[in-house]
């Protein structure tokens, strides 16, 4: 791992810092001013680095500006004086990890510290596993099977029918047995044969003679002359029509096919490989799929998984989809936060890898701030893990409690037997409020009594744990903040059984 750089004219607060950094084993390297910083960067890179604001000659905003444009995922940590807090969220918008208001707490800044070393660890993990698998990401057992069989196919000219859910990267397999193929220097045709209008897509496919319809005012070559030599990649086959199944299946069998129009026949040296989202051997007994075409395409079948059948790989693909849409658009990348991306793990994405890159464009343009947490995402993702977990509502107060600590920890919590996480409960479309009515109207039907205290101690508990959450466990500034005294918070703990209070 290498060192912690830390950038300050003052001896004083390197000299702390080191000290600090040193009992928790972390190597560090200092430097009086921010041009000796820059110097060092030609030649070698720190894994966090935490600079001063305002020093003799560069700023901290200039060695920011330095680092961002040749390590954009380098996290950088600015320290600032209170009367330069202006200058630090300057800072912190133009792509700083964090920054710390001088005097701080030691102890504070060595957690901040660790968490900025902890991201930089992670994206340096992200980019050797991107680097090393560029074409198709996935470490999930599923995609390994994957990638075997390509490995397998690598060599042959068979034909191979693609098969996976819309949105889960058929393409991306197509495009992968294609490069790594014999006919890897020949062309590569794409055709989604879902997307061209029935009359268009025989033309699209064979091409045409000047002449043979209206508007066919000169010659046209399709696609399977376009692919000579190389890979025509089919999508969507199972929507193809009837009738152009036939002269699909006939350019298998023979290797010959007539332009529309034409009358001579044209020889196809290409590799049919076809995809779909549908089930053909259903489309084969409802009479919509040729059985023999069905059988000439099927002769080795590969399955892509579901995004929800490798949740592991979707920190893996946010993270490599945000680096992507960052380049694309010319702006930092956005930082998921541990929970935002364990939230993302947790839902289905019935869109596929196609609907988590979508998201994380958005994410790139509409996100606030660098880091992103899971109230920065859309509102329509919440309804999406609300229903994904049912279970049997508490029906007694120790059950209402035992339900907030699952609703602080982020598990599926119940209100009237509906599941939600923390933040579900205001944006999956219904207020907090009207849920808060719906449990009470529950309880009281269920002949429940002192329904007012036992709904009071579980709100209580629930604002308390996530102020403490908030706060790391400390319970004068959860206190300060939730607007009570210190006696009272202390009391209602003890009352409530609430753990994880750290003793100041």
């Amino acid at each position: 791992m290498k060192p912690i750089w830390i950038v300050d004219d003052d001896d004083s607060i390197r000299w702390v810092l080191e000290k600090a950094l040193a009992r928790e084993n972390l190597a560090t390297r200092s430097f009086t001013n921010a041009r000796d910083a820059m110097n060092a960067l030609q030649s070698d890179t720190p894994q966090v680095l935490v600079s001063d604001i305002r020093m003799h000659g560069a700023s901290g905003l200039e060695l920011l500006q330095t680092v961002k444009a040749k390590y954009p995922g380098l996290p950088v940590i600015i320290m600032t004086a209170f009367s330069d807090l202006e200058s630090a969220v300057a800072a912190f918008q133009g792509g700083a990890f964090e920054y710390m208001a001088k005097p701080f707490d030691l102890d504070k800044a060595v957690e901040l510290i660790r968490r900025a070393l902890d991201e930089s660890l992670r994206e340096s993990s992200v980019e050797q596993s991107i680097s090393e698998t560029p074409e198709i990401l996935g470490q999930a057992p599923a995609m390994q099977d994957v990638f075997r069989a390509i490995g397998r196919l690598s060599q042959s000219n068979v034909t191979v029918l693609i098969t996976g859910e819309s949105g889960s990267g058929k393409e991306l397999v197509a495009r992968a047995l294609h490069k790594h193929s014999p006919r890897a220097s020949q062309p590569f045709i794409a055709l989604n044969t879902a997307a061209i209008p029935k009359d268009l897509l025989e033309s699209e496919l064979f091409g045409h003679e000047r002449g043979a319809f209206t508007g066919a005012q000169t010659t046209r070559r399709g696609r399977f002359e376009q692919a000579e030599g190389g890979t025509l990649f089919l999508d969507e086959i199972g929507d193809m029509p009837f009738d152009l199944q036939t002269r699909l299946l006939r350019v298998l069998s023979d290797g010959h096919f007539y332009r529309v129009g034409g009358h001579q026949p044209m020889k196809a040296n290409v590799r049919v490989i076809a995809a779909t989202h549908q089930n053909l051997e259903t489309r084969v007994k409802d009479g919509l799929f040729r059985e023999d075409l069905y059988h000439r395409l099927n002769v080795i079948r590969l399955r892509l998984p579901s995004l929800r059948e490798r949740r592991e790989d979707i920190p893996l693909l946010t993270k490599y989809f945000l680096n992507q849409s960052a380049k694309q658009l010319g702006v930092d990348v956005k930082r998921m936060s541990e929970p935002a991306l364990q939230f993302l793990s947790s839902l289905d994405f019935p869109g596929n890898v196609r609907q988590l890159e979508n998201l994380c464009n958005w994410i790139t343009v509409m996100a606030p701030g660098q880091t992103v947490e899971i109230p920065d995402l859309p509102q329509d993702l919440i309804p999406i893990a609300a229903v994904a977990v049912q279970a049997q509502a508490a029906a007694n107060s120790n059950d209402q409690i035992n339900r907030s600590s699952e609703y602080l920890s982020g598990a599926p919590a119940q209100i009237n037997g509906n599941a939600f996480t923390e933040k579900t409960v205001y944006r999956s479309g219904e207020s907090w409020v009207s849920l808060l009515e719906a449990e009470a109207t529950a309880m009281l039907a269920e002949g429940q009594s002192e329904v007012i205290d036992k709904l009071g101690r579980c709100f209580e508990s629930v604002v308390i744990k996530a102020a403490l959450r908030h706060t790391h466990g400390r319970k004068n500034d959860a206190a300060i903040r939730l607007g009570i005294g210190r006696n009272t918070i202390t009391r209602k703990i003890q009352e409530l059984g609430i753990d994880g209070v750290k003793d100041e």
